[in-house]
């Protein structure tokens, strides 16, 4: 550039020193020479013999650090144009000048692993990403087998123009080397610890085995690839309750705690295997309990036992923690000083071996508390009577009770105490059970022996009314109040049904059913029941399977659950939903109902959005006469009702419920798979002839009650039947004796005084009397077949009317041929 601006300077001046006629001449020489230098000049600047720089000045300590550096640097431009190497680099590529350097790319070739992250760093260089990689090769600068790491860098430089880049080669041999012995050093670290003449585990506080070593490994039986790292559990490993007791280890903050513990490890085979324990559990600065180190002893006959006193100490401490009794020794203040492991799984809180105090009582009710503190004092004064105490706590999953028993002991001239539990959770439950289940039959017998007395008041009540109705016109005056007071028997007989169906002594009439076309038929009604204010949705299953029940008495129980969740949201509304679907006898489990038997079911579940149920009317809401609605709004019988109606058909039913979210019951009804000719069929409807109630033959009237024998021989003989009656069973045996068996027909109730009916039915079949029989009771067939003999009977549930019993006499003598 300064030769250009003195040539100009000069051309100006000879321009003006020059001749006139010279100077036009002159001027055209020096623009002549001026083009051939600027096109001289882009030829070279093309070509590269040109350079022009956009950096800001070079700095000469950064250029002497660059220069100096063990880490070989180069700057390429473009496609590997090299526009700056250092000395570490023109040594690494053993050039003298820099006509002998070579791009990073050419440099280093070798497998094709090394070709393949070569590769890569000249991606990242062409798409400005910084980029690094670790090389395993033979370098030049070594010699023929030598091996050496290099680790190659590169990144943009965004201010050194397009494209350029910086790469870094360093030598980082030495380091790898240190890192392989290192691992190396691990690798037999852990070789040593894996065959260890001792076991070794290390677990986490949830109780998963973090790492096993391979002798322990041996010794339970387990492939070291499955359980090494991670795959084991303590429950899994130790035997009876000891990963409680392991668990129970506490410390305070920062703290190292190590305890001695002889217990039994479980085989993979099952077998015991006799250890002693050095379980070391370091505990944070906020508490926290963090991995175990713990060493395994083999205590087995075959790995030098001890002798004498020490054995047989080995011996008690394995014993101690295997027992089922949970077993604790306190001081004399009642504080925990050693458990074993069902203690530590009874009572996890109070086997942590806190300096608390009184410990053992926390969770305990007030009651319990103070009798608990009593046996354990009365204990440590050393008495010998001390009885048992029977305590309820909240621990785990739920409320648990136990039964401890407290005796006298002493350790070191210290008095003490020894603390014994089983517990008693399971059987307290059982007992409850059982409670219940003696308290609803008895309540069910009650329910079931009014229901049998009063519905002989019904009979006859119906029977007259009948009988008046029959001797009255319609347009008579009392044809009305007549009528009246047969629907109100015929109501009341309603609520001896439900008695009767919660006793479980209920008639029913089971049919094979397809509960989804049940559940249409019936859901026009049931959308009257919830009102406009809900609203009811019914989701049907596909494929539903065939049920076995009384049609009458499943709608029933639909149409209680549907007024209940219509009831629970009569403040805000809501939805009723009912939904059904088949459940296999593999998914029973998933609802974790301990009654339900696992066995193939329809489910029917009535779902609402109601205000729930509290947990302390969940436990009562099947009882009978148990209601929360108010006074002369409901009589208690409806939930039992359902109750005695489903277990009485073969199912189960269950309730759940959150307070302010909604209520769902859970019917399941068994699968039945019909034969051919039980399979539904539509019936086809035929023309309706006129009956015809008139017959003849002679009837044997049995019956204890005079009001339903009075209406019943009243009513038979006005049809032309020819009646005889008796009051009991020997009665009934005296009459056949009198007309020489003579006789076409026996009806008979079931209960009565001195020989019932069954009894007598068997009696006649004795003496040759093969009448046939038709049995009347309020109770259900199925609550006395199983005491009648082998024969052919019918069956009339009271109450009845006199149409029914003139409809079912005439049926059984047109079938005896009478």
């Amino acid at each position: 550039m300064l030769t250009f601006a003195i040539a100009i300077l000069t051309v100006s001046v000879g321009y003006f020193l020059a001749p006139t006629a010279m100077a036009p001449r002159l001027v055209m020489l020096a623009l002549a020479l001026f083009g051939v230098a600027g096109v001289f000049s882009l030829f070279a600047y093309a070509v590269g013999l040109i350079q022009f720089s956009s950096r800001i000045p070079r700095n000469d300590v950064t250029k002497l650090i660059a220069d100096t550096t063990t880490e070989g640097l180069v700057v390429t431009k473009g496609d590997m144009q090299i526009v700056y190497a250092n000395e570490a680099y023109m040594e690494l590529c053993g050039a003298r000048d820099p006509s002998g350097l070579q791009a990073v790319e050419r440099l280093f070739s070798g497998p094709p692993e090394v070709s393949e992250a070569i590769y890569r760093l000249a991606q990242a260089a062409r798409s400005g990403r910084a980029h690094v990689e670790d090389l395993r090769l033979s370098p030049p600068l070594t010699g023929a087998g030598a091996v050496g790491w290099y680790r190659i860098k590169v990144r943009p430089l965004p201010e050194a123009g397009q494209r350029a880049t910086l790469w870094g080669v360093a030598d980082v041999t030495s380091e790898r080397q240190r890192q392989e012995g290192v691992f190396q050093e691990l690798q037999h670290a852990i070789d040593f610890l894996d065959h260890a003449p001792a076991g070794f585990f290390s677990s986490t506080p949830d109780g998963a085995v973090s790492y096993m070593n391979k002798t322990l490994a041996g010794w339970l039986g387990y492939d070291l690839t499955q359980v090494g790292s991670g795959g084991a559990s303590l429950s899994a490993i130790v035997a009876n309750n000891g990963a409680a007791l392991l668990a129970a280890v506490s410390g305070s903050p920062g703290e190292v705690c190590t305890e001695q513990i002889d217990l039994d490890l479980r085989c993979k085979n099952g077998r015991s295997l006799p250890v002693r324990l050095l379980h070391q559990v370091a505990f944070g600065q906020d508490g926290v309990a963090g991995a175990s180190r713990t060493l395994v002893l083999n205590r087995t006959a075959g790995e030098k036992p001890e002798e004498g006193l020490r054995a047989a100490e080995v011996r008690f401490a394995r014993f101690f923690n295997s027992t089922p009794m949970a077993i604790a020794t306190l001081d004399a203040q009642g504080r925990v000083l050693d458990s074993n492991a069902a203690f530590a799984k009874l009572l996890p809180k109070a086997a942590l071996h806190g300096k608390e105090g009184w410990s053992l009582l926390a969770g305990l009710s007030e009651s319990d508390a103070q009798a608990l503190r009593k046996a354990i004092e009365e204990a440590v004064e050393g008495k010998s009577d001390v009885k048992p105490v029977n305590v309820s706590f909240e621990e785990g999953a739920g409320p648990r009770s136990a039964r401890f028993f407290a005796s006298a002991a002493e350790d070191s001239g210290q008095k003490g105490a020894t603390l014994y539990a089983l517990d008693t959770t399971e059987q307290r439950k059982l007992q409850e059970e059982f409670a219940q289940s003696q308290k609803m039959n008895a309540v069910g017998q009650l329910a079931g022996g009014i229901a049998h007395d009063f519905n002989n008041m019904l009979t006859a009540i119906i029977g007259y009314s009948d009988l008046l109705l029959s001797n009255h016109r319609p347009t008579d005056p009392a044809f009305r109040d007549i009528r009246q007071i047969k629907e109100t028997a015929n109501r009341a007989a309603g609520l001896t049904r439900q008695l009767l169906a919660f006793s479980r002594r209920q008639t029913l009439r089971p049919q094979v059913l397809q509960l989804g076309d049940a559940l249409s038929e019936l859901q026009n009604l049931l959308r009257r029941i919830v009102g406009e204010k809900n609203e009811l949705d019914l989701r049907q299953g596909r494929d539903l399977w065939f049920v076995k029940a009384d049609l009458t008495q499943f709608e029933q129980v639909i149409i209680n659950l549907v007024v209940n969740a219509r009831d629970a949201m009569a403040d805000t509304g809501g939805r009723v939903q009912i939904r059904t679907r088949n459940v296999t006898k593999d998914e029973c489990a998933g609802f974790n109902e301990i009654h339900l038997v696992a066995a193939d079911y329809v489910l029917v579940e009535v779902e609402d959005s109601g205000s729930g149920i509290p947990p302390e009317v969940m436990e009562k809401i099947f009882e009978p006469f148990f209601t929360t609605k108010e006074v002369g709004k409901g009589t208690g019988l409806g939930l039992s009702t359902v109750f005695g109606i489903v277990k009485q058909s073969g199912g189960f039913i269950f309730a759940q419920s959150e307070v302010g979210k909604g209520t769902v019951f859970r019917i399941f009804m068994p699968r039945f798979i019909p034969e051919e000719k039980e399979a539904p069929k539509p019936e086809a409807e035929a023309p309706k002839a006129a009956a015809d109630y008139t017959g003849q033959g002679v009837i044997l009237l049995v019956e204890d009650e005079d009001a339903v024998r009075s209406i019943g021989a009243r009513s038979l003989k006005s049809r032309g039947f020819t009646v005889l009656e008796a009051s009991t069973g020997l009665e009934a045996l005296e009459v056949v004796e009198e007309v020489g068996g003579k006789i076409d027909l026996i009806v008979s109730d079931v209960v009565m005084p001195e020989m019932d009916g069954p009894a007598m039915f068997a009696e006649l079949r004795k003496r040759g009397v093969t009448a046939k029989v038709i049995f009347v009771s309020g109770y259900a067939e199925e609550a006395f077949a199983k005491n009648l003999p082998e024969g052919d009977f019918g069956f009339l549930p009271k109450p009845f009317s006199i149409k029914q019993l003139i409809e079912t006499v005439k049926s059984h003598m047109a079938a005896q041929g009478g």
